[in-house]
């Protein structure tokens, strides 16, 4: 049998599992949708976040935590609405027809194992541009009661819902597309060398074809993965922040400092992504990783509904930092960009022009495959600190929410919560005539959700640098191992 380069469209590899195989991947993909729906209705403008009846567990019933939860009164079916879904779907076929209509970027990607490479358009800028543009319109003339930003808030629930349904959908799609995959196609379809396990379940999970692309009438060739990788979550997550914004305005008068510096941040790291948005196609998600559920997932619900849980959390209880407050933040924000900037663009310039005199005296090993492995300035530190300066960077996301946790008190006749929910969007859609927003006794307890993200994100972190650190052994072999002696610091230096 031929193994040559055209006739690779199957990898010839031995398999390893990854996040504890089958098992793992399956208590993952039900774990991920639970924490999205757990910090939905136990963070909430409904009785308070966490949940009261949470802080006193001795006697906590279940009845009473749906009560503070706002659990639907029509049970799981509340949690979806069809009229939500198709508003949902118009806002994927708006992403569909930005990137075809728009102008872009024509780029070719990496060379894939069957020799081939693909093209890509790249204009989710533009497309961005475009749908903050008419937002921005759309609040002059309206205010916070743009209809744009109610709707989100009134149906978040749906909204999230649709969005795991779709990553679900999606999965399954390209799993069983995958199967259609022929050697020596003219496509240069390939499967992923790491979704061949032959595990349904396993295999549907992690993505067995890299790069799945279907052809749409009148819009054109749509590359599935690159179009979830930065276009309507990243976005997604941008308009989830504003219509927090908006309504921490429509409610209390005002918009906080610490709003305006999460969404500050959070705004400039996705504009950031989308402009270098080409930059993608030598990331480990495009050269090495399948399209499976676990990027689905992750792209359409779980970054912009989880990445997005602080500005939420303003929305209902804001925070004023004040001058110092502010600054303290500010130098976090701007100690993590330091790192992370700073180390990307020393090895990048390293790589483009290792002559250019801000890095041509840095040392260095010479690998037998010709690639140069940095041991000085920041590589020589640990091997990915910018996965430190990333981590930093994730905690001027947290900070703003101080010392979080809130209580909503309720007075007077509408102080029922039956049939109150953020899935029925009743009170999830705006505060109650009668509340009074306090931290009580839950103060401290909020951390456990507004600070989830800096846990998770330093998981998902350690995670990428144990695959980056398997990759580079196959590909360096002994030369990996003499760099791990000179830099033995793995993220942070003396500890890790």
């Amino acid at each position: 049998m031929s193994t040559s380069k055209s006739n690779r469209a199957v990898p010839q590899t031995t398999h390893t599992y990854e996040f504890g195989g089958p098992l793992g991947t399956s208590a993952l993909t039900i774990l991920l949708p639970l924490v999205c729906y757990l910090v939905t209705f136990l963070c909430n403008d409904v009785s308070g976040c966490p949940v009261p009846s949470l802080l006193h567990p001795s006697t906590l019933s279940f009845e009473q935590l749906k009560r503070d939860a706002g659990w639907p009164s029509a049970g799981i079916l509340g949690l979806f609405n069809i009229s939500v879904a198709i508003s949902v779907l118009d806002y994927y076929a708006l992403s569909l027809v930005l990137q075809a209509l728009l102008p872009g970027k024509e780029v070719e990607g990496v060379e894939l194992r069957s020799g081939g490479r693909l093209k890509y358009k790249f204009n989710a800028f533009n497309s961005a541009l475009f749908v903050l543009s008419a937002a921005f319109v759309g609040t002059l003339v309206q205010g916070s009661n743009f209809f744009l930003w109610t709707y989100i808030w009134d149906n978040y629930t749906a909204i999230l819902t649709t969005n795991i349904v779709i990553a679900f959908a999606l999965a399954t799609f390209v799993y069983v597309r995958s199967f259609t995959v022929k050697r020596g196609n003219l496509e240069h379809r390939e499967l992923a060398a790491g979704g061949y396990s032959g595990n349904l379940v396993y295999d549907w999970f992690i993505g067995r074809e890299l790069n799945p692309r279907i052809e749409i009438p009148a819009i054109g060739t749509i590359d599935i993965k690159a179009f979830c990788e930065l276009r309507p979550g990243m976005l997604g997550w941008i308009l989830l922040d504003l219509a927090f914004v908006a309504h921490q305005y429509k409610v209390h008068g005002f918009v906080s400092d610490s709003m305006i510096l999460i969404t500050l941040f959070q705004s400039i790291y996705v504009f950031d992504a989308l402009w270098m948005e080409a930059a993608i196609l030598t990331t480990m998600d495009i050269t090495t990783d399948g399209f499976g559920f676990m990027l689905a997932f992750g792209d359409l619900a779980w970054l912009p509904f989880i990445y997005s849980l602080q500005a939420r959390y303003l929305a209902v209880y804001p925070v004023q930092l004040g001058f110092l407050g502010t600054l303290g933040v500010l130098a976090v924000q701007g100690f993590g960009y330091y790192v992370f900037r700073g180390a990307n663009n020393e090895k990048n310039r390293f790589r483009t022009n290792p002559d250019d005199p801000r890095v041509s005296h840095l040392q260095y090993i010479q690998t037998k495959t010709g690639s140069k492995l940095l041991t000085s300035r920041w590589w020589g530190t640990a091997r990915h600190i910018n996965y430190l300066g990333d981590w930093i960077m994730a905690w001027s996301y947290c900070l703003p929410t101080g010392i979080a946790g809130y209580l909503i008190q309720r007075s007077g006749p509408g102080s029922s919560l039956i049939g109150a929910s953020p899935a029925d969007g009743s009170i999830f859609g705006g505060a109650p005539v009668g509340t009074k927003v306090v931290q009580g006794e839950a103060r401290g307890w909020g951390m456990l959700i507004t600070y989830f993200y800096v846990i998770y994100f330093a998981i998902l972190l350690i995670h990428r640098e144990m695959r980056d650190e398997e990759k580079c052994m196959k590909k360096y072999g002994k030369d990996w191992e003499e760099y791990k002696r000179k830099v033995p610091w793995r993220i942070l230096p003396g500890i890790y």
